[in-house]
């Protein structure tokens, strides 16, 4: 377990410095007499980006806690997913500080969309096999809960892909 203490911190290290740069953009808001996009809708998209890391926190936390019961599954897949998902993110912030290119911005979105469906897809493919071939309960229960962890992490950048779309359709 000591193995993971560094690594979880790295995880905390950043999500503090995220929730700082959420304290500092609310701030610089309420400094800023004019901004080229909508204060509400930088602030949605400050809390929705901010998500995101929480939830891979939260995913790593409970990971390192049962990690030997747990050496034998395979969260590649599901993990896959959450990087594309991410990268998609990165992709679409990017496009929406070089400007409001919604042909651009759309097809991001459906991709993003499109990752989202794959990882719904794949957690009822989950919830089949382990109702179906897990006998250990505990077992059970900490696949499910971490498998819904990298899911909803991905569903959290699927949120924050929603709130950009819908800031450069209101601003095309």
């Amino acid at each position: 377990q000591k193995s993971f203490a560094p690594s979880l911190e790295d995880f905390r290290v950043a999500r503090r410095r995220e929730k700082e740069v959420m304290g500092q953009i609310s701030q610089a808001l309420v400094n800023t007499f004019v901004t080229a996009l909508d204060r509400e809708d930088i602030e949605a998209l400050s809390a929705a980006l901010y998500k995101i890391p929480k939830t891979v926190e939260k995913f790593a936390e409970r990971y390192a806690l049962f990690a030997e019961q747990l050496m034998d599954i395979d969260y590649a897949s599901r993990a896959g997913l959450l990087e594309k998902a991410a990268g998609v993110i990165v992709e679409m912030v990017a496009q929406l500080r070089r400007g409001m290119k919604l042909e651009e911005m759309r097809a991001l979105n459906e991709r993003m969309q499109a990752i989202e469906s794959e990882a719904d897809r794949m957690i009822l493919g989950l919830y089949q096999e382990l109702f179906a071939n897990e006998q250990n309960a505990s077992r059970l229960i900490l696949r499910k809960d971490l498998f819904e962890l990298l899911e909803k992490a991905i569903d959290r950048c699927r949120d924050a892909g929603n709130v950009i779309y819908a800031i450069v359709l209101k601003n095309s």
